[in-house]
């Protein structure tokens, strides 16, 4: 009996633990990224992300992993790129008693256009795009996360219309992702 207690005992302290490192919360973030589409000069303006975002660290090693549903728009002189992007990111930790700390994280993220129907005359938005993400940042007593993303574009956004019709445009979207989410 006293062996199923202490069992007992011990699996709501690792359970107790475990359970106080999920964090959800709020992301928002601007978008620095520079299309390549391989023969056209798009000049990228600004753009901006927003959505839930959750973590799950497991206690005392500092890896877990994060994940969101992201509103996406990247801003080009001749469309709006609006995508729903949902990052998966493998995620390492550093933490001084909750005050300041310090991650990195990498990982995939698909991208599913919403609202982009391409380059007129010259180029069709693809529906679905991928790549990978590589951040780091800092995090203020336990609430507050700063960061700094590269996301590598793997995938074309685009495809040849009109006169281009079925011609591969090596449209590669890649750039940077200043950050700022908020845990409950």
């Amino acid at each position: 009996m006293k062996k199923i207690l202490l069992v007992a005992a011990v699996a709501v302290c690792v359970f107790g633990s475990v359970q106080a490192q999920f964090h959800y919360g709020l992301k928002a973030g601007v978008n620095l990224v520079e299309p390549d589409v391989k023969g056209f000069d798009v000049k990228s303006v600004t753009g901006f992300q927003v959505g839930p975002m959750i973590e799950f660290i497991v206690p005392v090693i500092g890896i877990g992993f994060d994940a969101a549903a992201l509103y996406s728009q990247d801003e080009f002189k001749t469309d709006a790129n609006k995508n729903l992007l949902i990052p998966v990111n493998l995620k390492y930790k550093l933490s001084l008693a909750g005050i300041v700390g310090a991650y990195a994280a990498v990982g995939p993220y698909a991208s599913f256009n919403i609202d982009n129907d391409g380059i007129a005359g010259v180029a069709k938005a693809k529906s679905f795009g991928a790549g990978l993400n590589f951040g780091i940042g800092a995090e203020i007593f336990s609430k507050l996360q700063v960061g700094v993303t590269y996301q590598l574009g793997l995938t074309d956004n685009y495809e040849g219309a009109g006169a281009l019709a079925g011609e591969a445009l090596d449209s590669k979207v890649s750039g940077v992702v200043i950050s700022l989410a908020y845990w409950f």
